[in-house]
C-alpha cells in the first residue's frame, strides 16, 4: 500500500505542499521592489538576486534557465514576474517560460509603470488577488510518488555521517520504493565515491554520467587550487567540520554520500533543469548550500532535507527546510532550528532504522501543511543561483 499526503493539485499535474504566491525579479535592480510587494501581501515570497544582466554565453542560460524553474516549482500557487525593463533577462521572457505551469502569472515592470511606487502598488494589487484566489483553494489527497525530495547538508560533523546521513537515506529510499523521487547534490562533497555512486545506476550510461560528472568537478578543483595563493588551504575541509571531528574530505564524502541510501540511480540532471522520470537523481552542482537548495527545487523539490552536525538556521522561501542533527548537543543549543534530532541513535534510544522512519513520517506531515521550525522564524537565505566562469 502506498502511503499519501494531503497536497495542492496544479493544472499542469503537479502537486505542491505549499500554495504561496512567489514574487520573482527578472534582474537585480528590481529586487527592492518585489520585496516591498511580498511585504505588503501575506502568504506570498519574494526571491532576492544579484543577477539578470551584464551576464551572457552559458552564464546567463543557467541564470535564466533556474528562475524560470523556480517559478514553475509547483510549490507556488501564482507567480509576479518583477521586471526594471532593460534588463538582458527580459521580465516577459521569464513569464513566458513560466507560462507552460498553467498558474497564475503577471509581470510587472517598473519602467512601464513610472517609478517604484507605482510599480509596488500594482505588484501588491496583483498578488494580493492572486492570494485571495489561492486561499479558496483545499488541500487534497495524493500518493507520496508525487514528492520529490532535495538532499542538502551543511556544517557537518562526525555524527553526520554516522547517523543523520544514514537515517536521511533510509527515508529516501523508502520514498523512491514507493515511486517518489529524491536529488543528491554536492558534487564537491561526493569526489572519491564515484565509483560507488557508479555501481548504483540503473545503466552504464547513467553511471558513465556520474563517473563524467564528479571527474569534471575535481579538475575544476585543481585547477582552482594551482592558481590559488594558499594552496594549502584549497585541499582542506572547512574549519567547522574539522572541529566537529571529521578528519579529511575522503571522511566527508562517505559520509555525505549516504543521505542517498541504497537506492538506484535514474539520471543525472543539469542545474537548472528538471528530470523526466522518477526516481533519485545526481544533481550537477557546486557545494555551497545556498546554490543546491536553489538548484533541487528548481529541479522540482518541494522539501529540502538538511541534515547538520554543527547547527544551522538557513530556510528557503516558499519550500520547507527540514532540519537534522545527529549530534545532541547541537540539537539543546539550537532546538529552536532544528526539528528532528537524530541524536537519540547515539545514545542508544533509537535505532537507525526508526530514526529513518521518523524522518520519512516528518517528510509526509511536511508535505501535508506542518511548519518547520525555518518556516515558523520567516528563514529565506537558500535561495542562491550559481554562476559560471
Amino acid at each position: 500500500m502506498v502511503d499519501t499526503f494531503m497536497g495542492y493539485s496544479r493544472k499542469d499535474g503537479q502537486v505542491g505542499v505549499r500554495n504561496q504566491i512567489a514574487i520573482i525579479p527578472s534582474v537585480f535592480c528590481s529586487a527592492k521592489v518585489a520585496e516591498r510587494i511580498a511585504y505588503q501581501v501575506p502568504g506570498s515570497v519574494y526571491f532576492r538576486h544579484p543577477v539578470g544582466c551584464s551576464q551572457v554565453g552559458e552564464d546567463l542560460e543557467v541564470t535564466a534557465k533556474t528562475l524560470i524553474a523556480i517559478g514553475k516549482n509547483p510549490n507556488f500557487a501564482g507567480v509576479v514576474v518583477v521586471g526594471l525593463g532593460c534588463e538582458r533577462f527580459s521580465p516577459y521572457e521569464l513569464a513566458e517560460g513560466i507560462a507552460p505551469s498553467q498558474k497564475m502569472l503577471e509581470t510587472v515592470v517598473i519602467q512601464k509603470e513610472g517609478d517604484s511606487l507605482a510599480a509596488i502598488q500594482k505588484g501588491s494589487k496583483i498578488a494580493r488577488e492572486m492570494q485571495q484566489i489561492a486561499s479558496r483553494q483545499g488541500r487534497e489527497e495524493f500518493p507520496v510518488s508525487e514528492l520529490m525530495i532535495g538532499l542538502n547538508c551543511g556544517g557537518s560533523d562526525m555524527t553526520s555521517g554516522l547517523i543523520a546521513n544514514p537515517a536521511l537515506g533510509y527515508a529516501s529510499d523508502k520514498l523512491v520504493d514507493q515511486g517518489g523521487s529524491s536529488i543528491l547534490s554536492e558534487i564537491t562533497e561526493l569526489i572519491g565515491t564515484e565509483d560507488i555512486l557508479a555501481r548504483r545506476a540503473i545503466d552504464d550510461r547513467i553511471a558513465d554520467s556520474i563517473w563524467e560528472t564528479i571527474n569534471l568537478t575535481e579538475e575544476k578543483l585543481q585547477r582552482q587550487s594551482q592558481n590559488s595563493s594558499n594552496k594549502e588551504r584549497t585541499h582542506l575541509i572547512s574549519k567547522g567540520n574539522y572541529d566537529g571531528g571529521l578528519s579529511s574530505v575522503v571522511e566527508k564524502s562517505l559520509g555525505s554520500m549516504k543521505k542517498s541510501g541504497n537506492a538506484p540511480f535514474s539520471g543525472v540532471i543539469r542545474y537548472g533543469h528538471q528530470p523526466s522520470r522518477k526516481g533519485l537523481f545526481l544533481l550537477d552542482s557546486p557545494g555551497h548550500d545556498g546554490e543546491v537548495s536553489t538548484g533541487q527545487v528548481a529541479a522540482g523539490a518541494q522539501m529540502i532535507l538538511f541534515p547538520t552536525g554543527r547547527g544551522t538556521p538557513t530556510g528557503f522561501p516558499g519550500v520547507p527546510v527540514i532540519k537534522i542533527t545527529g549530534n545532541n548537543r547541537t540539537y539543546e543549543k539550537m532546538k529552536e532550528n532544528i526539528d528532528i534530532n537524530a541524536g537519540e541513535v547515539l545514545v542508544g534510544k533509537k535505532t537507525l532504522e526508526q530514526m529513518g522512519e521518523e524522518i520519512y513520517q516528518e517528510i509526509v506531515e511536511v508535505a501535508s501543511g506542518k511548519q518547520v521550525k525555518a518556516e515558523i522564524l520567516g528563514h529565506d537565505e537558500q535561495f542562491c543561483i550559481t554562476r559560471l566562469p
